[in-house]
């Protein structure tokens, strides 16, 4: 067994409910975590049933009542003590990210990073929960409005970051005054259980057990019930496309809020005055880090055709270069893909791109050794392929070429994906009409930078089918809690608004 298995209280078999304490015999199926750098299994979870579910909303449930009354500046001290306890264990979650996940280590640790960042941006938050006052047109009367703690919120989270967007969702909403119940990804469950060990620890010090709560379970019966639950005021869900329209569906019907973070088909602009030697690593390691598995991952580049035969053969020499291998090692810069599954997607994606005429410039293949390892693929292809509108989960770059920075933009635009967008320019001028209104459609416009690699301190999400969603940073928060409207007269007289008369004598 590894030391930061260890470490981080795993054990072999691992319950996968948490509700004011372990439930040590869960009534789910049994479910086995693979590690996708050699397929090998890391450990067991008991998932959760019906039954379980039931008894963590119970839970959730009730401790809300208690904790939406605590200081929202103490509930940021407990916040901050949770920043402390990820730090402490920064390195050994980092490898077990890498492990589960397959991203290398400094992203794993990055994530956690991540974590420990969002808990520090919440602590302040906890202080800054403004509202408005307004000013009233009634004499004598003062209006303001204030925010409350929204209810028990569910997160479900995808594999790509086990840890990191569970900490955007939770650190938020608790300071907010939520309790929460978290589904992750059953590809990732280990992660979420280490992560719930540390928050047991910082909770039971603090009294204040409940309010982090872990449910491991079938998205068909224990996922079900969560999206459909009444209790439930707010959906966060980090997924597909597809599921997200499941979530938001059931979630509107019964008039609940939902914060969609949904696929991307995030592309880069290169124009001719870009300086190269930022564009070039920009566009490798949006494409490829994390094995091209981020919401966030370049998709598609846009090469002005002055440059584009150049930065595409520095490009590809960079691919053929690129370390393969265990992800715990220092210099491995590409993991496996996260299953077979995700393979399979990605060869079936590739057949499709030969199927209707692109080419293949550099990979293309599956790497023979353990694991679930493939080559970074570059494909030249054009904008009417199909296969271009969808997002692969899989480190494939689509080039293609442009003759004038508006035309790259409404190629930019041509897809139903809206997440994150980029342009290398020198141009003042071209980089604002990259982020203009007739610009960039994405929820995430940046210059000189790749897309992938947002900072907590903005909201993060994207439009059209990523869903609308916000989260992280700016007022994200106002979605964890509830808008109060108050006016109170002080005048011994009763005066209408808008000047209405109502004589009772």
């Amino acid at each position: 067994m590894r030391d930061f298995l260890k470490e981080l209280g795993l054990s072999g078999v691992n319950s996968g409910v948490c509700a004011k304490g372990w439930v040590e015999r869960p009534g789910g199926d049994e479910l086995t975590s693979y590690s996708p750098v050699d397929a090998e299994p890391i450990g067991k979870i008991l998932q959760a049933n019906e039954e379980d579910y039931a008894r963590v909303m119970d839970v959730a449930t009730e401790t809300f009542d208690t904790w939406r009354m605590v200081p929202a500046p103490r509930r940021g001290e407990i916040v901050r003590q949770m920043g402390e306890e990820l730090r402490k264990y920064k390195r050994p979650l980092g490898q077990l990210i890498s492990w589960e996940m397959g991203k290398v280590l400094s992203e794993g640790e990055g994530e956690v990073q991540e974590a420990i960042d969002i808990a520090d941006f919440a602590v302040g938050l906890s202080r800054q929960l403004y509202g408005l006052s307004m000013h009233s047109e009634r004499p004598q009367h003062r209006m303001y409005e204030q925010w409350h703690p929204l209810g028990p919120i569910g997160i479900i989270t995808a594999f790509n970051f086990p840890v990191a967007v569970w900490a955007w969702n939770a650190m938020i909403a608790a300071v907010c005054g939520d309790t929460m119940v978290w589904k992750p990804s059953s590809k990732t469950p280990l992660c979420a259980i280490a992560v719930q060990h540390l928050c047991n620890r910082v909770m039971k010090a603090n009294d204040c057990e409940g309010v982090f709560n872990l449910v491991v379970g079938r998205g068909s019966s224990v996922g079900e019930l969560l999206i459909n639950d009444g209790r439930v005021p707010l959906i966060s869900a980090t997924g597909s496309c597809h599921m997200g329209r499941r979530i938001g569906e059931a979630v509107a019907k019964r008039l609940s809020r939902a914060l969609l973070e949904l696929g991307g088909n995030n592309a880069i602009i290169v124009e001719p005055d870009a300086n190269m030697d930022v564009a070039l690593p920009g566009v490798a390691f949006g494409a490829v880090g994390t094995a091209g598995q981020r919401c966030t991952s370049t998709r598609r580049l846009f090469l002005h055709k002055s440059i584009a035969e150049e930065f595409t053969n520095r490009l590809v020499k960079a691919y053929e270069s690129i370390p393969a291998g265990d992800p715990l090692e220092k210099d491995t810069l590409l993991g496996p893909l996260i299953d077979q599954g995700a393979v399979d997607d990605m060869m079936d994606a590739l057949k499709q791109v030969r199927a209707e005429g692109g080419e293949i410039l550099t990979g293309g293949k599956r790497m023979e050794r353990k694991g679930f390892f493939v080559e970074p693929t570059i494909v030249k292809a054009r904008p009417d392929m199909k296969i271009v509108q969808e997002e692969t989960f899989a480190p494939i770059l689509y080039v293609f070429e442009y003759e004038n920075l508006d035309e790259a933009i409404a190629m930019q635009n041509g897809v139903r994906q809206g997440l994150s967008s980029s342009i290398f320019t020198d141009s003042f001028m071209g980089a604002e009409k990259f982020l203009s209104a007739s610009g960039s459609d994405c929820g995430i416009a940046n210059v000189n930078i790749g897309t992938s690699g947002a900072e907590i301190g903005g909201a993060f999400g994207g439009e059209k089918e990523t869903g609308g969603g916000r989260e992280a940073g700016s007022d994200s928060w106002k979605l964890y809690m509830r808008r109060q409207t108050c006016t109170l007269n002080w005048s011994p007289e009763l005066p209408l608004a808008q000047g209405v008369k109502f004589d009772l004598d």
